[in-house]
């Protein structure tokens, strides 16, 4: 570990709570373990108060600098981001539309010195990350709009019912609002059952008792296994936007999102979506 990780380490993680400075040592064991469980459980770990309490108002205040380039396009989506007119059975979940309306501040417009691509970035966070998620390793996604971005939902709007395209998803709350609560429920698919039923009851709102819902706070990390997991933001209320910061990594390197997800994402392109040999996900699921 070079001095520039334990710099970035000590001053933005609350080592006290989370001693990530020896990944080697017993109590990074401990709170590793406690992810491990909660995930294989869950689907979900929260690290509650991860980053420095000093930091939480700086965080906000470079999240709300950068708010004004999110992306932002309502539009009509269903659980699975794929086409709505996508001809699908009668049934299907798929057929379910909600409006989203959520925006992405891509990952390019977010300056290096903030304290969410300094973690994102920090070798010894990805370590720890792939850690809790029992892998050998993470990579930073080659994607250069969506490895790290900042997710904006303006009050009255929602991230509707969906599945993420990674596996395995990082993020933290950075500006709390009013409403914009976070809903999963666990474990509803994997990678060799969609469950369609449960999919569709929980659309339907009809599943109650599938849905779990977390009181987030600004600085909590959370860990999430968000492509089995049925997830969404319920609307915002009052006068301030809800923002997130998103870490986007891969067990493999190399990913680039597809045109398609990202013009969708963030309204734009780069040539490197447009190139050959992009790596692909390891199953089939609808998505």
């Amino acid at each position: 570990m070079n001095a520039a990780e334990t710099l970035t380490v000590d001053q933005v993680i609350d080592t006290t709570r989370y001693p990530l400075s020896d990944p080697t040592g017993g109590a990074w064991q401990d709170v590793v373990s406690h992810a491990r469980a909660e995930l294989r459980l869950h689907g979900c770990c929260v690290l509650p108060d991860f980053v420095r309490p000093s930091l939480r108002d700086e965080m906000c205040r470079e999240g709300a600098e950068i708010a004004p380039l999110a992306h932002y396009d309502v539009e009509v989506v269903n659980a699975y981001n794929i086409a709505t007119d996508t001809p699908l059975p009668d049934g299907h979940p798929g057929r379910t539309t909600m409006e989203r309306g959520n925006a992405f501040v891509a990952r390019d417009r977010i300056p290096a010195h903030f304290v969410i691509h300094r973690l994102y970035t920090s070798e010894l966070f990805q370590r720890f990350v792939a850690d809790c998620f029992e892998l050998p390793r993470v990579h930073e996604l080659a994607d250069p709009l969506a490895g790290l971005c900042l997710n904006v939902i303006r009050p009255g709007l929602a991230h509707p019912w969906h599945f993420d395209t990674n596996e395995y998803t990082v993020s933290m709350l950075t500006r709390q609002s009013r409403g914009g609560v976070f809903e999963y429920c666990p474990n509803i698919r994997s990678a060799h059952d969609e469950n369609f039923a449960d999919v569709r009851t929980v659309l339907a709102g009809e599943g109650e008792r599938l849905v779990r819902g977390l009181s987030l706070r600004p600085g909590d990390l959370q860990l999430f296994k968000g492509r089995y997991a049925l997830h969404r933001v319920t609307t915002v209320r009052g006068d301030t936007a809800r923002h997130s910061a998103i870490f986007a990594y891969s067990e493999r390197p190399g990913v680039i999102g597809s045109v398609e997800r990202t013009r969708q994402l963030f309204g734009r392109v780069l040539p490197a979506h447009l190139g050959e040999g992009r790596a692909v996900r390891g199953d089939h699921l609808l998505d």
